[in-house]
């Protein structure tokens, strides 16, 4: 799988299944159920590391589970977060994190943040790293947002809309969107010339991804409206994950209890 494959699939309509992992045993089942994405996600800092956020987590964590992840993902395409505090200082700043990232093995980056952000997008981009920007719900500004709070509704979705452009205007590759209603995923996926992946946005974007360990139902505590546990209906891990893969393809996958209005 490549970035020009995964614009490929967005021309055909050809939806995108991706999920977060953190180690090789987890990318090689992943890879072998046909998942075309995985995100080495800071969500590690919470899903494996047992933090009640992902600002803990530190570009070291990062590019230690990128090599893991790197030695069992076969052909499958490798996005990395790049952590709280490790690319926001400067494009410098973020062109050295990215490049450590991307020797461990990840395919693209991903950045949360809008237009305050796209000067950083240009910059890495001019330098060979392909970004994925992230917009709605940033779990890397969980404070400032007073907890993980649906985005993007009322006048607000104008402002989501406007970063998600300058953000592409500025060379990202790809959009990830959390949390956000439905009906403004739609409308920017339809504007977007780029793949846009959601997690909590509806069945209108490209594709979708979930935290790998929400969709097998391993994480403890209550899911989150936007995800499913595959497993409940499934005998095995590689059942779930084809599971999956399947409902993302064919667009049972978000349904309506998944999303936000």
């Amino acid at each position: 799988m490549t970035l020009t494959e995964l614009h490929a699939m967005k021309r055909r309509g050809e939806k995108i299944a991706a999920l977060t992992c953190y180690d090789a045993s987890f990318a090689s089942q992943c890879a072998a159920a046909g998942v075309d994405v995985l995100l080495v996600g800071d969500s590690l800092g919470m899903v494996v590391q047992g933090q009640a956020t992902t600002l803990p987590v530190s570009l070291e964590d990062m590019e230690y589970h990128v090599r893991c992840v790197a030695r069992g993902a076969g052909a499958a395409f490798i996005m990395a977060d790049l952590p709280f505090g490790s690319y926001q200082q400067s494009p410098q700043q973020a062109m050295h994190s990215a490049a450590r990232l991307m020797a461990a093995g990840a395919h693209m980056v991903k950045l949360e943040g809008g237009r305050v952000m796209a000067e950083t997008v240009e910059f890495l981009v001019s330098r060979g790293v392909p970004v994925c920007g992230h917009v709605g719900l940033l779990p890397q500004s969980v404070h400032l947002l007073g907890g993980y709070r649906v985005q993007g509704r009322g006048e607000n979705g104008m402002v989501v809309f406007e970063d998600a452009h300058s953000l592409v205007e500025a060379g990202a590759d790809m959009l990830l969107f959390e949390a956000i209603p439905d009906h403004l995923a739609a409308k920017m996926t339809a504007a977007s010339p780029v793949p846009t992946i959601g997690i909590g946005a509806g069945s209108q974007c490209d594709g979708q991804v979930l935290v790998l360990y929400d969709a097998l139902g391993v994480y403890p505590g209550k899911l989150p409206r936007f995800a499913r546990n595959f497993m409940a209906d499934t005998g095995s891990i590689q059942a779930a994950l084809a599971a999956y893969v399947a409902a993302v393809k064919d667009g049972s996958f978000p349904a309506a209890e998944h999303t936000f209005s």
